[in-house]
């Protein structure tokens, strides 16, 4: 059972939420039909899950959690029966209290409070550039002067295949590969921008999954290059300065 390949980039592009209106009602109609686009559409949001975001908000330790309770519990009653204005009160002062205990907690165990506020700094960094990273993908596939590229290779079967969005202006590339044969073991793919002038520019070195799926997100690129054609070829695990021949795939802009 194998995806229709007429779907293949819409389907990269829908598992992104990058899809037009029009574009996304026609795919989920097929969607709905198609039992083998709906497997590939979970796997490519499995293989995306970096873009995923996730927000967590800090929570007391334990230990300053139960202090408060058995604080609370300890309380003593009042006796009289207090109007409303003495309970809001009283509501009031066992806030203040809980609070300052609380923090009274926090404040006697310094490594608990240090460490909470650096994995709280970690994860907000952490949050922060893949928020950006992610704005810089949607921003690559949907750019109006995005150049794309299919990188495929002849007489195989099934065929593999890429798609390469570049964006010049702001160095930005997007890569795509499916149906990739299984490499030999200590070797990579590498992917090669090729310059309309000049030598052949290192542009990600990747590894496909178990079902030939692979992607290249904004590797460093120098700035400004416009591409004649994007090339693939087989490298050490490490990466190559200069491509190795042969070339194993090759597609020129549109």
């Amino acid at each position: 059972m194998t995806v229709h390949e007429e779907y293949a980039d819409d389907l990269a592009l829908y598992a992104l939420g990058s899809l037009e209106a029009a574009e996304k009602a026609l795919l989920e109609k097929h969607l709905d039909e198609c039992a083998a686009c709906r497997h590939e559409v979970e796997h490519l949001r499995g293989d995306m899950a970096l873009l995923s975001l996730s927000a967590a908000g800090p929570m007391p330790p334990q230990r300053a959690r139960q202090r408060l309770m058995d604080a609370i519990k300890r309380e003593p009653r009042r006796q009289a029966a207090p109007t409303r204005t003495v309970w809001w009160a009283i509501a009031g002062w066992v806030a203040a209290a809980a609070i300052g205990l609380v923090v009274l907690m926090l404040w006697r165990d310094k490594s608990v409070l240090v460490q909470e506020a650096l994995h709280l700094r970690a994860v907000s960094s952490q949050q922060g550039e893949e928020l950006q990273e992610a704005r810089k993908i949607v921003e690559t596939l949907r750019s109006p002067g995005a150049q794309v590229v299919n990188v495929t290779k002849t007489n195989a079967r099934p065929q593999p295949q890429g798609k390469a969005f570049y964006v010049r202006d702001r160095s930005s590339l997007i890569f795509l590969a499916s149906n990739m044969p299984a490499l030999p073991a200590q070797k990579a793919y590498e992917l090669w921008l090729i310059p309309k002038q000049g030598s052949p520019i290192p542009a990600g070195v990747f590894k496909p999954n178990p079902r030939g799926n692979a992607m290249v997100i904004n590797p460093p690129l120098p700035a400004g290059v416009e591409a004649k054609a994007f090339a693939i070829t087989i490298e050490p695990e490490s990466g190559s300065s200069v491509p190795t021949m042969p070339i194993e795939m090759m597609g020129a802009g549109e």
